[in-house]
């Protein structure tokens, strides 16, 4: 068995797809540097990224697939199931050894997989824009805390900053400890130091909210009590299409 030690980032991946080549020597796995080496290991190298490697493999491998096959590669990316890093590889190494497109050769287990994990991604992406609930800050800042499966927050980001460009927002991943800030003018990424300090279950905490905050969020709970039809409540089904993992964050579950 061949390993490949690297620092899991996505440029490191494509890195390690570069040395292969190169060295001619494919890895079974794909580990963070530092990890033990495994009992039954032939062959391991650690490579470190290279930016010039990794856009060379990028340019050519988006020149063999189509805009979505390339959205489809990225957005998997963003999953970080433990074993995306080698599914990735194995379909961007068939990808440029192949003579024609493979994206939709569903028969080949790869590229099944990939499609279903893309769809997963792509439908929490969507279940994160739908949940997110801005809490207005003392400083008139919008603040939008939650826990997404994935890591969708760069693929809804641009939703948000057409849907709300004249305001100030922050939308902020509790579970990865980074966000989005939007000053009405570009997008930044921040990460908080203080993160218990200003926020206490899924809640801005009142001496950091707007003097009315709790007084919006009480009229949207009364609002969705009273349009909720009691006879046609269905808890599982609720649970279903509103994930419990966002329960935290949804002013209307407090």
């Amino acid at each position: 068995m061949n390993v490949f030690f690297y620092d899991k980032s996505f440029e490191g991946m494509l890195t390690c797809l570069f040395e292969a080549y190169r060295l001619k020597d494919f890895p079974e796995q794909l580990l963070v540097t530092d990890t033990p080496i495994p009992l039954f290991c032939d062959h391991h190298y650690t490579i470190v990224t290279e930016e010039t490697k990794s856009d060379r493999v990028w340019k050519h491998v988006t020149s063999k697939l189509s805009a979505m096959g390339t959205k489809e590669v990225a957005n998997c990316w963003l999953s970080e199931l433990p074993d995306i890093d080698i599914l990735l590889f194995r379909y961007l190494r068939k990808t440029i050894d192949s003579p024609r497109s493979i994206e939709t050769n569903f028969a080949d287990p790869d590229v099944l997989l990939l499609s279903k994990i893309y769809k997963k991604v792509s439908y929490e992406a969507h279940r994160l824009i739908q949940f997110a609930r801005f809490q207005k800050t003392a400083d008139g800042t919008y603040f939008a805390p939650l826990e997404p499966q994935f890591n969708t927050l760069p693929l809804a980001i641009h939703h948000f900053s057409d849907r709300f460009a004249d305001e100030k927002f922050l939308i902020y991943d509790m579970k990865r400890h980074y966000g989005f800030y939007y000053d009405m003018k570009s997008i930044t990424e921040v990460t908080l130091t203080d993160e218990e300090e200003r926020i206490k279950n899924g809640q801005l905490r009142t001496e950091y909210a707007d003097k009315d905050e709790s007084i919006y969020q009480q009229l949207w709970r009364s609002y969705y009590q009273t349009i909720a039809i009691k006879e046609r409540l269905n808890p599982r089904k609720q649970r279903q299409d509103m994930p419990v993992r966002y329960w935290k964050y949804l002013t209307e579950m407090k």
